[in-house]
């Protein structure tokens, strides 16, 4: 935490000035009761019949005015905010491996369902556009704020032979660009990315390094989520066939172009990944100013500690 004026903190003097004189006050009445009489006579004379229960009401309202001064400094707080603008493609692998079953009820079917949570819970400003890829890559929506769209697009997804994650990163570049100007994307005026989620290694079209360099030099970040366990296979006419994920590659992308990299080998980790994705493409930290808090929670010590200050008053007369 932060504060606009500092300076102001030094209010804590006086603050600590009250506290200081009150100590002082009730010492003195303490020193001149044992002054002025005998020490048996102190229960009839001056007794004490609150005990400490008496600082119970300074005590609140120093806190109270501490409170108040920490409010008067104008305290600044980081506090995420859902983004009003931005771009995000999503670009799903679709090739044949992801009819594996390491991860129930297959790759396939835990990433359309994953996917669409993902875009369900992104905020309603950003802008989502949805790319699949096996051995070509093809833009299924353009990037909208209809949410809806997307989700229906995803749960559409089919599988089909060969793997082109090269040409899935092409494609949703090409699909940013399409949607935002160059001076936008210079600027960084809308903040725009790519979500890249693939389960193996790339068999035809361009290298995956390639494209990534094309969003490096867009200053497009690439997330990656290296997606199934290292032990998947799949049966290809009548052969079991390996099908791990190539994580050297997704962690290449990510690194080159700035982005974030996972690795999710169950349908948990992956709703992780899309929630810390999420977090990032979809909100952003920005300070606010939170003095009202600190006076309300002065205001309300302050009266909390009134109770106390009239009951035991009385009690003491």
């Amino acid at each position: 935490m932060s504060f606009l004026h500092p300076g102001r903190l030094w209010l804590f003097v006086a603050v600590a000035g009250v506290v200081g004189a009150y100590v002082v006050v009730h010492l003195r009445r303490r020193r001149a009761i044992e002054r002025w009489t005998s020490t048996h006579l102190h229960a009839s004379i001056a007794p004490d019949r609150l005990g400490w229960r008496r600082h119970v009401a300074p005590v609140l309202a120093a806190f109270a005015l501490g409170l108040v001064v920490l409010g008067l400094a104008q305290p600044v707080q980081a506090q995420q905010v859902a983004r009003d603008q931005g771009v995000v493609v999503l670009a799903v692998d679709v090739s044949a491996s992801m009819t594996a079953t390491d991860i129930a009820p297959s790759r396939i079917g835990a990433a359309i369902e994953g996917a669409s949570k993902f875009v369900d819970e992104i905020p309603d400003g950003i802008q989502i556009g949805l790319v699949a890829f096996d051995g070509t890559a093809r833009v299924l929506v353009d990037p909208t704020t209809d949410h809806a769209a997307v989700v229906d697009a995803v749960q559409t997804l089919r599988t089909g032979p060969r793997t082109a994650t090269g040409e899935g990163i092409a494609t949703s570049l090409d699909s940013i660009t399409s949607t935002l100007s160059d001076a936008a994307l210079a600027e960084d005026q809308v903040p725009a990315s790519v979500v890249l989620l693939s389960d193996g290694y790339t068999t035809v079209g361009r290298p995956a390094e390639q494209a990534a360099q094309e969003a490096a030099d867009l200053g497009i970040p690439v997330t990656t989520i290296a997606y199934g366990t290292p032990t998947g296979t799949l049966a290809v006419q009548g052969q079991v066939v390996d099908v791990p994920a190539d994580t050297t590659t997704m962690q290449a992308v990510a690194d080159l172009t700035g982005g974030r990299y996972f690795e999710a080998t169950t349908a948990g980790e992956l709703d992780d990944a899309y929630t810390d994705i999420r977090t990032v493409v979809g909100y952003t930290t920005e300070p606010r100013e939170v003095s009202r808090a600190f006076f309300g929670a002065g205001l309300l010590v302050l009266l909390g500690s009134t109770p106390f200050a009239f009951v035991w008053a009385a009690r003491a007369l």
